[in-house]
């Protein structure tokens, strides 16, 4: 129990609230949009495991392959693993076990969703490799977190539109930003270490916009929803008070000033999950419930 609290605390386990209200967002979307009904709680279930196998084994698996990275970084040298408080072979054996769970998550989901399970596990591993030779890899990143909602979406129709692709771009757009804004704290250490990032490519100043661009994308994104999707003025509301904390989240950095970022990354991206998922639900609960 000790080992995996460790665990739990070296991927940051509680940062699956960045992702799972899109997920949810997703399963009631594409279920309301194409079935006219609101999903099972099975489904939400099967759904549920799935993003916490996903995730989990993700950020494990970044964990290991960057470990040697991570322990030449002042900012990451106190993380589990190159502090000693947790071996590799510990985290591969939780790592595989959350690959088990997503497996058996996936299979009682639609059909579709395991015939598209090595795609996300291509993703999965290979986002963690991405900056020894990309700065593009915050757009990986975006894509692989992406396939949460879009996974969603698959899960309760078992099938992939235009609504569902734009969807998925969003949340990979709105992932990228906040991953430069993150990134920009490390580009001293990226540049001395030849690894690849928008801001060691392009500088904090470029990279700030770069994400404001990425977000202002995600906005647009998102309120397309209005119409592909047939909401109302709920999910309208919703979506104007996102964009308000994008806004906000973008106000707390600045080139000179980074001392506030991770409320920006962390605190900020959770309300924005959490408040779009909210007004989702009440627009769909309220026409279909």
């Amino acid at each position: 129990m000790r080992k995996l609290k460790i665990f739990l605390e070296m991927i940051k386990f509680e940062h699956t609230l960045f992702a799972l209200p899109f997920a949810y967002m997703g399963a009631v979307l594409a279920s309301v949009y194409v079935f006219d009904r609101l999903p099972s709680w099975a489904e939400l279930g099967w759904i549920t495991l799935a993003m916490v196998g996903a995730r989990t084994a993700a950020m494990g698996l970044n964990r290991v392959i960057d470990r040697t990275i991570d322990a030449k970084n002042p900012r990451t040298a106190g993380r589990a693993i190159p502090a000693g408080l947790i071996s590799s072979l510990e985290v591969w054996m939780f790592i595989v076990i959350s690959f088990v769970l997503l497996f058996v998550a996936t299979s009682n989901l639609d059909p579709l969703s395991m015939k598209l399970l090595p795609v996300a596990v291509i993703f999965l591993v290979g986002y963690s490799y991405t900056k020894r030779f990309t700065w593009a890899c915050h757009i990986i990143l975006g894509l692989t977190i992406g396939l949460a909602p879009l996974g969603a979406w698959v899960a309760v129709t078992g099938q992939i539109d235009l609504t569902s692709i734009i969807f998925y771009l969003s949340v990979a757009l709105w992932t990228a930003g906040f991953d430069i804004l993150y990134a920009c704290q490390d580009l001293e250490h990226d540049r001395k270490e030849g690894l690849y990032s928008i801001p060691s490519r392009f500088g904090i100043t470029r990279a700030l916009w770069i994400a404001r661009g990425f977000h202002v994308a995600t906005a647009a994104g998102l309120f397309s929803l209005i119409w592909l999707a047939n909401l109302s003025w709920f999910y309208t509301t919703g979506m104007i008070v996102a964009y308000m904390i994008l806004v906000y989240e973008h106000l707390l950095v600045s080139p000179n000033d980074l001392t506030r970022l991770n409320t920006a990354f962390f605190t900020m991206n959770g309300v924005l999950s959490i408040v779009l998922f909210a007004f989702t639900i009440i627009d769909l609960v309220v026409r279909y419930g």
